[in-house]
């Protein structure tokens, strides 16, 4: 069996894999969730925090967004299967120029992440069947609303300061993606017209291409 774990996006939980299906008969599925990170934690001691919950030998590690960047610092403390990225960066140099200019001015510092915490509210505030179900779908997927933990990421994301990566590396990034836009992505497996939430909106192009991508 080939046990692949699955790391979510920033402030995201597992939930956003659940339309993630793949053959049963090769696969097993292990999404993992967020720890709140400890007092100065380094990324590096974080993701080897994270390693304790990958119990199986040779893994695939797989990340969405800032989830992609933690699987890379796991995977430079294990042996691993394959290394697969998604809608995230490889680099520095993939950050676009809004968030390279925020972490050289500490900007990030100054960054509204209570925001997160307060989507209970702004449910409250929703007009018109469209916004509610956008809400809906924050309160659904985005619930990881620690201060702390919000804080630690953001710098963590803006702050990466990785230049070379593995070249075993697989990087998925959709064309259409605001976040980490696609003209400052190199060497992906482009997805037409994926967004940065695509591992949940284009879950069928994930579904038939992760176990080619995997096994080859």
């Amino acid at each position: 069996m080939i046990h692949v774990y699955l790391m979510p996006g920033m402030a995201a939980n597992p939930s956003i894999f659940e339309h993630i299906k793949l053959p049963k008969e090769k696969f097993v599925l292990h999404p993992l969730s967020w720890k709140i990170p400890e007092t100065a934690e380094s990324l590096s001691d974080y993701a080897k925090r994270m390693l304790e919950e990958v119990t199986e030998k040779n893994p695939v590690l797989l990340g969405v967004s800032f989830g992609g960047v933690v699987v890379q610092e796991m995977a430079k403390q294990i042996e691993f299967r394959k290394l697969i990225i998604v809608s995230s960066v490889k680099s520095k140099s993939e950050l676009p120029k809004r968030m390279r200019f925020s972490a050289a001015l500490g900007l990030y510092r100054l960054a509204p992440v209570s925001l997160a915490r307060n989507i209970d509210t702004l449910a409250n505030y929703a007009v018109g069947d469209k916004f509610k179900h956008k809400v809906a779908l924050y309160q659904k997927y985005l619930s990881i609303t620690d201060p702390v933990y919000l804080n630690w990421a953001l710098e963590q994301m803006l702050c990466w300061d990785q230049i070379t990566y593995d070249n075993r590396l697989v990087h998925i990034h959709g064309t259409s993606d605001p976040v980490f836009p696609y003209r400052y992505i190199n060497n992906c497996i482009p997805v037409p017209g994926g967004t940065h939430a695509m591992i949940i909106t284009k879950c069928k192009w994930f579904n038939i291409n992760l176990p080619k991508i995997i096994e080859n």
